[in-house]
Formats: structure tokens, sequence, C-alpha cells
């Protein structure tokens, strides 16, 4: 199966197969976590990438988060996406930029950032074939399974429909991301369908132990895949 950026040209990034690491501000502030500390032990443990998910942060504290994720990951390797905003992973330096389905669309983006690599979340088949037709970098779809990250999230897809995108996405030689719920438990059925697979949630620690961050989010890189 190809992995996730095979298809990047034009020094877009590459990504290894595993894990897409989200460090979102709002769950790691609810943990009762250090945002920075947290992501800094994430990018420790070499995941595929990482992205910063910021929604109600100001854009000025959202810079400066991604600058220094980008400084941290940097001699790693591992690649910083931006979530919903292209100037500021531009600004900052990130490796590409993430969108959503009511964000700026991808052309219009590649004009603003055409160096960025630029994925976008599908929820559903319709939205997938949509997304395909833009040929972004990737694509992410779910969620695949119930998840408590998003405070209204869309209705699950289930392993069926991620099994019908990735056959469409293969077609387009798009790489495709699974996201929305996945844990430890569902990476061998997930690994059978996609190369990659987003998580927010399984990255934080469940005893409360920051240090445990990077051992916990390495262990789950294996389990998808990564090396």
């Amino acid at each position: 199966m190809a992995a996730l950026g095979e298809r990047v040209q034009d020094g877009r990034v590459r990504l290894r197969p595993g894990l897409y690491a989200i460090v979102d501000v709002d769950a790691t502030s609810r943990a009762g976590l250090d945002v920075l500390d947290f992501a800094g032990r994430v990018v420790a443990a070499g995941p595929a990438a990482v992205q910063l998910r910021a929604k109600r942060a100001p854009a000025a504290r959202v810079l400066q988060l991604l600058a220094a994720m980008v400084e941290r990951a940097a001699p790693l390797g591992v690649p910083v996406y931006a979530n919903d905003r292209p100037d500021l992973a531009w600004l900052a330096g990130c490796q590409g930029v993430h969108i959503g389905q009511q964000d700026l669309p991808l052309e219009a983006v590649r004009r603003i950032a055409p160096q960025l690599g630029v994925g976008i979340s599908t929820h559903d088949l319709e939205q997938l074939e949509a997304a395909l037709a833009r040929q972004p970098d990737y694509v992410a779809f779910g969620p695949v399974f119930a998840t408590t990250s998003k405070q209204a999230a869309e209705a699950v897809t289930g392993m069926e429909a991620l099994r019908l995108a990735s056959d469409r996405a293969r077609e387009h030689c798009v790489p495709l991301v699974a996201i929305g719920g996945i844990r430890g438990e569902y990476a061998a059925r997930i690994q059978e369908i996609v190369s990659n697979a987003a998580v927010i949630a399984a990255l934080l620690p469940t005893d409360g132990r920051v240090e445990s961050v990077t051992d916990r989010v390495a262990a789950l890189h294996r389990l998808l895949g990564g090396a």
C-alpha cells in the first residue's frame, strides 16, 4: 500500500507511514497539560507528522505555538501541519496545512502558499469524491469510530466506508488518512486498509503522567505501521 505523501512533488514533504499525531490545545488544557511540553514529547516519538489544532486560540498564540513546534520537530525530520490557517502555516515554516469543509478551498490555499502540502477533511463518500477531484496531497476520512475530540462530531462512517474510501483514493493516487476515535486496539484493522491514521485523544496520558507521552506515542506509531 502506498504511504502517505509518496506522490508529493515540487518540494512538498513526503510523509512516512504510521501515526499522524494531532495536538489539540483544548484537549491538552482539559488534561492539565502544557501544550508545548506535550507537543515536544509527541514530536520526540518520531510520528509520521504532527498537527496543531487550536480552534479557539488567537492567531498570535497559534503562530507562536507552530513556530516552536517547527523548531523542535525539524531536527527529527517530523513535518508540522497547521489546522485551518495556511497563512500561519507559511509564517511559521510548517510543511503543510489541513483544511476542513468550511475553510478556504484548496485552490486558494495553493495560491497563497504553493509550497505547503494540503490535506482535506472529508466525512462521507460524497465529500471524498469532491476532494479527490481537486488532487490534494492527502484526504482524511472519518470519524471511523465514535470520537469525543469534537463537540459536534459528524456521523460515524465505520470500517466498510473507510475501505470504500481507500479504494477510491487509491484510484485517484491520493493518500488517505483514517481519523476519528482511533486507539491502539483498532490499529491492526486500520492498517489493513490505510497506511496512516490521525489520532488526538489516544495520545493523552491515561495516568496523568506527561513523562509517559513519548513512549505512548511511539508505541501507537509502531502499531499503525510506523518505523
